[in-house]
């Protein structure tokens, strides 16, 4: 207990030691100190880790600045100084009054604690530069990344940053300027490289190489910039893409978003612009052939301004096996596990991030994956041979007899090259993984996808939803 709140692990004790190797430096006084943040007994366990790291923060930049120019032990007797001040004129009036704002003007330490506080309590974020030199930067998630009045929990963040593959593309959220100007004086030379050429059409592949850094450094930058708010994870923008409005969007006529878009795009309205999309539609039907190209830029440019404010949600499409059940038996039987435990030997882990293939910029041409185990670059053997057919036969081996009997009598099965397409493509059939993923691992083109959906069409199920590692990044900020 401290000052009557519980204070859990963000108390955060820390020693100073009386003797230093640096002679240039004066014999520090303030032997221990604690950085506290208060907090209630059912705060969240992860905002309590947060605020541990925050306290963390502060009591080393303290620490380092007590032992240089014992900043520390000047600070809190100027605090204790204003203290017993207005103690004495309490006494000496009988009016209780608070040193607080006394000391505020004065200390300068007594105001980067308040300013902590008061940027946790709004915005989540912390800049702090202790006794005008040592910086302290840190962000709260909770305040961040929110989903309507909850916030995203750090570890549902960390899930979807982890899950990040190279066919993905960073937006940023801010303009290139303002972003560069709220970067510290000493950042990375490639995190201004990468904001420099970051592009709405361009994944993370084509990323790396344009702006000449490893695909592992674009990574951890691109996750850098999205757990602090700057960027969020969406699919590069293309003429396959499709779009519908977000059920959380704001489509108040009057509203202060409206008004933003009608500055910026002079001419267009935002609830006109929002209504196009009320039902899914593509970039390609969203666009009209007969404008000029600098018309169709201006288009991109509304759509990419309503991503950034999480107006729209971009709908990818998956696929499901669905095998008509057999007249005989009306059910499945309770000894059969469902096609997800039977299928998916394979295992789709992210590839390794220094080894990725050259991209392309087309949404028809495919994505090139490093694992070449899993593509369709498999030397596999063609037509009849007996090999080809026992290799067909050991992929369809997971599927029961009257499924493989139903997928078998299928006539694009008579085709040997078409059944040995959807035999290796089928642990892609469970739902978990949508066209664009397929075609990265598999190095296929959409064309070639789409046709083999639609020649077994009887026994497959296609559908449209969004992309779950991506959705948290996609809903509208409070």
């Amino acid at each position: 207990m401290k000052n009557g709140k519980a204070v859990g692990p963000d108390d955060i004790p820390v020693e100073v030691s009386k003797t230093d190797p640096s002679p240039q430096r004066e014999m520090p006084t303030m032997i221990l100190f604690n950085v506290v943040f208060a907090l209630r007994a059912n705060a969240d366990p992860s905002v309590i880790n947060c605020m541990h790291n925050l306290s963390r923060r502060i009591a080393i930049a303290l620490q380092h600045e007590e032992r240089r120019c014992q900043y520390l032990t000047q600070e809190a007797t100027l605090m204790l100084t204003v203290q017993e001040e207005i103690t004495t004129m309490t006494e000496t009036d009988g009016s209780p009054q608070s040193p607080f704002r006394q000391i505020l003007p004065k200390c300068k330490l007594a105001r980067d604690l308040k300013e902590a506080y008061d940027s946790l309590c709004t915005t989540g974020v912390v800049r702090l530069h202790i006794n005008k030199w040592l910086e302290v930067s840190f962000c709260l998630p909770h305040k961040i990344h929110r989903i309507g009045g909850t916030y995203i929990p750090p570890e549902a963040l960390e899930r979807s940053l982890k899950a990040i593959r190279p066919y993905h593309a960073l937006l940023l959220l801010d303009d290139e300027k303002v972003l560069l100007s709220q970067l510290p004086l000493d950042c990375s030379p490639a995190m201004v490289r990468l904001i420099k050429t970051c592009s709405a059409v361009k994944n993370l592949q084509q990323l790396a190489q344009d702006a000449d850094l490893a695909l592992l450094q674009i990574f951890q930058i691109a996750a850098h910039l999205v757990y602090w708010g700057k960027a969020i994870i969406i699919f590069p923008l293309c003429e396959n893409n499709v779009y519908m409005l977000s059920p959380h969007a704001n489509i108040c006529l009057y509203s202060k978003l409206a008004e933003q878009f009608s500055q910026q795009f002079s001419g267009h309205d935002l609830p006109s612009m929002l209504a196009k999309f009320s039902l899914p539609v593509s970039l390609a039907e969203f666009r009209n052939p007969l404008e000029t190209p600098a018309q169709e830029a201006q288009l991109i440019q509304m759509v990419v301004w309503m991503l950034q404010h999480r107006l729209l949600i971009q709908l990818h499409t998956y696929v499901c096996l669905l095998v008509p059940p057999c007249e005989d038996e009306p059910g499945l039987r309770d000894e059969e596990p469902p096609l997800a435990a039977r299928v998916g030997g394979r295992s789709l882990s992210t590839p390794s991030a220094l080894s990725f293939g050259s991209p392309t910029s087309s949404d028809d041409m495919t994505l090139t994956s490093p694992s070449m185990d899993n593509s369709s670059a498999e030397l596999l053997p063609g037509g009849d041979s007996p090999l080809s057919k026992r290799m067909t036969e050991t992929l369809l081996a997971s599927l029961s007899e009257h499924e493989r009997q139903v997928i078998l009598n299928i006539p694009a099965a008579q085709n040997p090259e078409d059944l040995r397409m959807f035999a290796r493509l089928l642990h892609y059939f469970r739902g978990h993984h949508h066209l664009e993923e397929i075609m990265y691992n598999e190095n296929m083109r959409r064309s070639q996808l789409k046709t083999l959906f639609d020649k077994f069409r009887s026994v497959l199920v296609v559908t449209n939803h969004e992309d779950p590692i991506i959705s948290i990044f996609q809903s509208p900020m409070e």
